[in-house]
């Protein structure tokens, strides 16, 4: 995953843990795609404050995600749920009784 997408994962994981400027800021940047320029000339602060601002940010959902693992769990969670729609697809396809308790019992360790 690319680290812009992680970002966002992170604030919709986390986000209300933020500021309430830290949380308008990170959405403008990341979701909204606005440059630094633009945030900084909408809140009347430089470019390096809103850099900083983005990057202690970061660092405090990297921090909470360090903490608390949500989103490492939601996302192994995901491939587990990708695992079992592989399997019970296979399931449909075979009419043979071993072949059918097979994919069940993988299931079943999933």
């Amino acid at each position: 995953m690319d680290r812009l997408s992680y970002i966002i994962l992170l604030l919709d994981f986390y986000r209300n843990l933020l500021t309430e400027k830290q949380r308008d800021i990170m959405s403008r940047h990341f979701e909204e795609d606005m440059s630094l320029a633009e945030i900084a000339e909408e809140y009347g602060i430089s470019r390096q404050a809103v850099h900083d601002i983005i990057k202690r940010s970061e660092k405090a959902l990297l921090d909470y995600e360090e903490e608390l693992g949500l989103v490492d769990r939601f996302l192994k969670q995901k491939q587990e749920l990708i695992k079992i729609k592989t399997l019970l697809s296979k399931y449909q396809e075979y009419d043979d009784i071993k072949q059918s308790l097979d994919i069940l019992n993988k299931l079943l360790d999933i």
